[in-house]
């Protein structure tokens, strides 16, 4: 029986092509660039039936009225080369065979065959929270935090707070928290303490170990954006400059320095209590991009609802809403969260639209940010550089 840490282990390789190397690259003017250099695009087009390269095994068609269950797949990966009408097969006989899809963007997201992420003696799961994710979302999870020990191993466990709800969708504490992709972390704190929600500061923030976090994120892991306040920015920002860590790949991880738009650590208010991470799980989302259309075929899953945000006016009242955009009150207030029938005006509002979803193409992943030197006291660990990723010097 595979053990979560095979099936992680799995995925990560099922990933990369031989040598280590990334499957594509494509330049910054065909594909959406992330961080500006060129990008590897992780999933492709999926190809016919009779020419894809190792399909997963699946048993042929047999006039027994119910088929065997399919097989898991040793490589998730490998779905993504497999047609819509082999994928179409798979759903009706084992959809638990593909294994976690995350659909739609973050604000609007389903979440199926989710994982739980499990218990460990590196992090404590916070009382209450929804702790279910993509099997890419896990493994982020415990290369980040399991670099942090390798760092310095008489580490305490860390919180980990929300991910999603089992079957996706809004949480009501939360926008997003809805797809398997966005997880909150605590802070490490000094004396080794563990605390969940007190805002962070140079005064009680273990800071050589929550840099080794958010380096380890950024360079360890596939990280889309990291939600942080500002003020505990600074703070992570003048301890790693001071330990020598390169200014200029500094500026293109935190935002409030050079206000790059693809830096990776932005400010969001309400967020000096805890990091929201949101990761790229590359197989979840293309996978579930291609499958959800062929799930609702099947009768698995409902349409698609898609949201739109609207800034409410002067006088306008969610009946309003709900008339123009052709939804109901109960639909609006359950998009946003929203205990009572009262709106703001000059607030964006989520409007659930219920019609042909706009297209959503392949998924195509930047480059990590790497920096170019690596401090003393983080020397211990071996760090990814872009000649180990991608097979080249080059740094952003």
């Amino acid at each position: 029986m595979l053990t979560p840490v095979d099936v992680i282990a799995g995925l990560w390789l099922s990933l990369w092509c031989a040598g280590g190397r990334p499957c594509q690259f494509v330049p910054p003017s065909t594909a959406y660039a992330g961080q500006g250099g060129p990008v590897a695009v992780i999933v492709a087009p999926p190809a016919p039936a009779a020419s894809a390269a190792e399909p997963p095994a699946i048993p042929a068609a047999a006039p027994a009225p119910a088929p065997a269950p399919l097989p898991r797949a040793d490589r998730p990966a490998a779905l993504l080369e497999v047609s819509d009408d082999e994928l179409l097969r798979r759903i009706e006989v084992d959809p638990a065979s593909l294994g976690p899809l995350s659909i739609g963007p973050p604000g609007s997201s389903l979440l199926y065959n989710a994982v739980e992420l499990p218990e460990t003696a590196r992090w404590t799961r916070a009382p209450g929270a929804d702790w279910w994710a993509t099997t890419e979302t896990v493994e982020a999870i415990d290369a980040a935090i399991g670099t942090v020990h390798e760092v310095f191993p008489d580490t305490q466990p860390l919180i980990i707070g929300d991910i999603s709800r089992h079957d996706g969708g809004r949480i009501q504490r939360h926008e997003s928290h809805q797809g398997g992709r966005d997880v909150d972390f605590g802070f490490y704190y000094k004396n080794g303490s563990v605390n969940w929600w007190a805002p962070g500061s140079s005064a009680n923030m273990d800071l050589p170990r929550n840099w080794a976090l958010v380096r380890a994120l950024v360079t360890r892991t596939d990280i889309e954006v990291i939600f942080l306040d500002t003020r505990v920015q600074r703070v992570l920002y003048t301890y790693a400059k001071g330990i020598g860590e390169d200014t200029e790949w500094l500026d293109h991880v935190f935002q409030f320095t050079r206000g790059y738009r693809n830096a990776i650590v932005q400010h969001v208010p309400n967020h000096r209590t805890h990091y929201h991470m949101r990761f790229y799980s590359p197989v979840a989302q293309e996978l579930g991009r291609r499958a959800h259309p062929l799930l609702v075929q099947a009768g698995i899953m409902q349409p698609p609802v898609y949201t739109l945000k609207v800034v409410a006016r002067q006088g306008q009242t969610l009946g309003h809403l709900a008339s123009r955009y052709g939804t109901s009150v109960k639909a609006i207030m359950q998009a946003n969260g929203l205990t009572s029938s009262q709106i703001r005006a000059g607030r964006a509002y989520r409007i659930p639209v219920r019609a042909a979803a706009p297209p959503i193409a392949p998924l195509v992943m930047p480059r990590r940010t790497l920096p170019p030197v690596t401090p003393a006291i983080l020397a211990a660990v071996d760090w990814p550089t872009p000649a180990s990723l991608y097979g080249t010097g080059q740094q952003h």
